[in-house]
C-alpha cells in the first residue's frame, strides 16, 4: 500500500521528542515536498547539501548590504538553505541512501552558511557606529565580535545541543536511531582503516580517504563533547557496563531517562538553528545587525550554561541512585 504524505513525514522525523514545533509544521513538510521531488528526478542527497552551501553563502553576501530588499533576499536564501538541509536528511532516511561523504557534507554545510553570514555582518558593521558611543565605528571590532560569537559560542552551543539530542535519541531509540558515538569507538574505527603516508601526513589508503578524513576530524568533536559532560560520562559508563547494547536496557530505565531529559529538548532546539536564524533575520531587516552576535554571546550563552547545569545535575542524580542501589543489593546479599 502506498504511504500517505503524513506517514512519510512521520518517518522522516528523527523523533517526536526532539523535533522543534516550527520544523514539524513548517520546515519538515516543505522539506519533504522537495525531497519527494528530488527523489523522483534522481537527485542525490549530497547534491542537495552542496546546493544548500551556495544558498547559505549567498545569504551572507546579501546580509552585507543595508538595503531592505537585499536583506529580504538574504532571509529567503537562508530559509531555502535550511529547507535543503531538512531535505537531504529526509531523503537519506526515506531512501536509506547514507554515505560517509554525505555525513561530512551535512556537518560542514551549516558551518559554511553561518561563516558567510558572520563575515557579511562583520563587513557591514565595519563603518557603522558602536551603540552608546559618540560616533566610534566598529572597525576591526566587528570581526572580533562576530568571530567570538561564531567560532566560540555558536560552535559550543550547537555541539552540546546536538550531543544532548543524541543522548535522548539513544535512550528512546537505541543505537540505530542515534548518532551517539564515543571517542574510544571512533579511535577503534580509525585504527582499523588502512592508511598510507604522503610526506609527513597520514591519510586513508586508496578507497578509504574520505572515511579516514571523516573519523579523524569527528573524533575531535567527540572528545570535546565528552570533556564538556563529565557527569554524563560517569552515568553512561555505568549504563554501558551493565547494558552493553541499548536493546538490553529495561523499559523502565529508558522511560525514566526520557522523562527527565525531555524538558531540556526545547533548549537544544533554541541553541541550534531556528532561533538564531530568526534573530539574524530581524536584526538585519531593522538594520541593527550587531544584535545577532550580541544575542548569541549573552542570551544563548546563558541558556547554554543553564542547559548544561540541568543535564549534568540529572546525570549526577542517576549516578548516585544507581550506586546506592548497588550498595543496597550488596548489603542484602
Amino acid at each position: 500500500m502506498e504511504k500517505t504524505f503524513r506517514q512519510l513525514l512521520q518517518e522522516s522525523f528523527k523523533s517526536n521528542d526532539t523535533e522543534e514545533t516550527l520544523d514539524v509544521y513548517f520546515t519538515r513538510p516543505i522539506g519533504l515536498v522537495f525531497a519527494l521531488m528530488w527523489i523522483k528526478i534522481g537527485v542525490t542527497p549530497n547534491f542537495v547539501t552542496i546546493l544548500s552551501m551556495f544558498l547559505g553563502a549567498g545569504a551572507g553576501f546579501c546580509f552585507y548590504h543595508t538595503e531592505l530588499w537585499w536583506n529580504v533576499a538574504g532571509v529567503v536564501l537562508l530559509m531555502l538553505a535550511n529547507f535543503c538541509d531538512s531535505t537531504d536528511g529526509q531523503m537519506a532516511r526515506l531512501t536509506n541512501h547514507k554515505t560517509m561523504i554525505g555525513r561530512m557534507l551535512d556537518g560542514f554545510a551549516s558551518d559554511v552558511w553561518f561563516f558567510c553570514c558572520y563575515l557579511g555582518v562583520a563587513l557591514r558593521l565595519w563603518n557603522e557606529p558602536i551603540p552608546l558611543t559618540s560616533g566610534i565605528t566598529w572597525g576591526f571590532g566587528s570581526f572580533l565580535l562576530c568571530g567570538y560569537a561564531g567560532f566560540y559560542w555558536h560552535a559550543r552551543q550547537c555541539q552540546l545541543a546536538d550531543y544532548y539530542r543524541q543522548i535522548h535519541l539513544y535512550f528512546i531509540k537505541g543505537e540505530a536511531g542515534s548518532e551517539l558515538n564515543s571517542s574510544a569507538q571512533e579511535q577503534r574505527i580509525i585504527d582499523a582503516i588502512p592508511k598510507r603516508k604522503i610526506g609527513p601526513f597520514v591519510v586513508g589508503a586508496e578507497g578509504y580517504f574520505w572515511e579516514y578524513a571523516f573519523h579523524y576530524f569527528y573524533i575531535g568533536w567527540c572528545r570535546k563533547q565528552e570533556k564538556n559532560t563529565p557527569e554524563f560520562q560517569k552515568f553512561f559508563l555505568q549504563v554501558k557496563a551493565k547494558y552493553p547494547n541499548a536493546a538490553d536496557m529495561p523499559a523502565s530505565l529508558r522511560e525514566e531517562v526520557r522523562q527527565k531529559s525531555l524538558p531540556l529538548m526545547w533548549m537544544t532546539n533554541v541553541l541550534t538553528h531556528n532561533t538564531r536564524a530568526t534573530v539574524l533575520y530581524i536584526a538585519c531587516l531593522v538594520n541593527l545587525p550587531w544584535i545577532w552576535p550580541v544575542f548569541e554571546i549573552t542570551v544563548l550563552a546563558a541558556l547554554y550554561y543553564y542547559m548544561k547545569y540541568r543535564h549534568e545535575t540529572m546525570c549526577t542524580q542517576f549516578t548516585v541512585l544507581r550506586r546506592a542501589k548497588r550498595q543496597s543489593q550488596a548489603h542484602s546479599s
